[in-house]
């Protein structure tokens, strides 16, 4: 996901975000590993004939439970849907999603389906000021007590005072290659940690040969853009985003597909060489790349000057039919160890300090997926759009991917 993104309500938030987050981030490295302990009391025998007859009535109601979650792909551990049901007795329906669009369109109806969904916080915002969630009831989320303050106030950004949402992940975007095909491309003197790759049609032409692919999400590409031509990457003034528009028709030529969640097998493949996509997803195509035994690197880099970073959030659409099973899942997704098994499994952070304490030191010390501090100074955070700004981007992308 992904994709993620968040800033506070004046130009200079992005900044302060920033500072924000590297604080953040060094207390997250000064946590030190502790092993889980559990314990069960034993049971009384008089009481075994009504204590399995009351379970087996509890088990009966909660094998009748359901919820109904949709989130990004490639975003979640294997066990986690499986424990979660084994745990409570609810039957989770989970469906995916490549693009914040594609579930913006589905809230808009009032009739989503869904009972969580986890948009990126700059959409979030829109979506929470049109009224289209329903308040946490946080007496039912004890484990919101393990998630940062620092973060919880960038999340406020978009939702004030932490009312609607819970974070569910962090990460970056920026660019991902095919180091050996882009290498024997580009030759030794391009940068690939350089913006340069993707905004100078020199360079990204080259690497049409061998597949380029780009994120089909408007807010990072303008976001990315905008930074690279000096201006504010969470701009409001339209003259702008025109002129990043102007920026983008030299290099569609050499974009061979746009793609939110495909590109990630393409990359393991061989398929494309490059990509402007998210953290998480290059480091995941870097792993099945290795445990495939292909005979070349992928690795992700964060331009340096600057990139992009995004926060996706757990929601509860005002429509949910399953809203007390929605606020368990939460919870759920908030316990420690939960979080942990998910950032290993698809190398996207949490916001759950305790988690990182169960967090592999392998993606722990990633920089690609735990940015250093001099990194994070460097981030911006995106802000929501305003609705003539947010149809002006959608306007412009279209075009752009048309090729007009």
């Amino acid at each position: 996901m992904k994709a993620a993104r968040l800033a506070g309500n004046d130009a200079g938030s992005a900044r302060r975000g920033a500072g924000l987050f590297a604080g953040w981030m060094a207390s997250l490295r000064r946590s030190s590993v502790q092993p889980a302990t559990s314990g069960r009391g034993p049971g009384r025998a008089a009481l075994a004939v009504l204590v399995g007859a009351t379970l087996c009535c509890v088990a009966g109601a909660a094998s009748a439970a359901q919820l109904n979650v949709y989130n990004w792909s490639d975003y979640i551990a294997k066990d986690t849907i499986p424990n979660f049901e084994k745990q409570t007795g609810i039957t989770v329906r989970y469906d995916v999603y490549d693009s914040d669009d594609t579930l913006q369109a589905k809230l808009l109806t009032g009739n989503s389906g869904y009972d969580v969904v986890a948009p990126t916080s700059n959409y979030a915002g829109r979506q929470i000021a049109a009224g289209l969630f329903a308040p946490l009831d946080k007496s039912k989320l004890p484990n919101l007590k393990y998630l940062d303050p620092q973060l919880m106030a960038l999340v406020a950004g978009a939702d004030p005072g932490n009312k609607y949402a819970v974070p569910w992940a962090f990460g970056t975007t920026g660019l991902g290659y095919n180091v050996d095909k882009a290498r024997k491309i580009l030759g030794p003197n391009v940068a690939l940690d350089s913006w340069d790759v993707l905004f100078k049609p020199e360079n990204i032409g080259k690497l049409k040969s061998c597949g380029v692919s780009v994120l089909d999400a408007p807010d990072q590409m303008f976001a990315a853009a905008l930074h690279y031509l000096g201006r504010d990457p969470a701009s409001t003034k339209p003259a702008d985003y025109q002129a990043a528009y102007e920026l983008l028709k030299t290099i569609r030529p050499a974009i061979t597909q746009f793609s939110s969640s495909g590109y990630i097998n393409d990359l393991v493949g061989g398929d494309i060489c490059f990509t402007f996509g998210w953290s998480g997803d290059v480091s995941i195509a870097r792993r099945r790349a290795a445990e495939a035994r292909k005979p070349y690197t992928i690795q992700y880099f964060i331009p340096k000057g600057g990139a992009p970073i995004w926060f996706d959030v757990m929601v509860i659409p005002k429509d949910a039919k399953n809203q007390q099973e929605a606020l368990r899942w939460i919870n759920y997704i908030e316990t420690p160890q939960v979080h942990a098994a998910i950032t290993n499994a698809v190398y996207y952070p949490s916001a759950n300090l305790e988690a990182r304490k169960y967090v592999s030191p392998e993606v722990a010390k990633d920089p690609a997926i735990y940015p250093p501090p001099e990194v994070l100074k460097s981030l911006f955070l995106l802000k929501p759009m305003p609705p003539d700004i947010a149809r002006l981007m959608t306007r412009l992308w279209t075009q752009f991917k048309s090729g007009r």
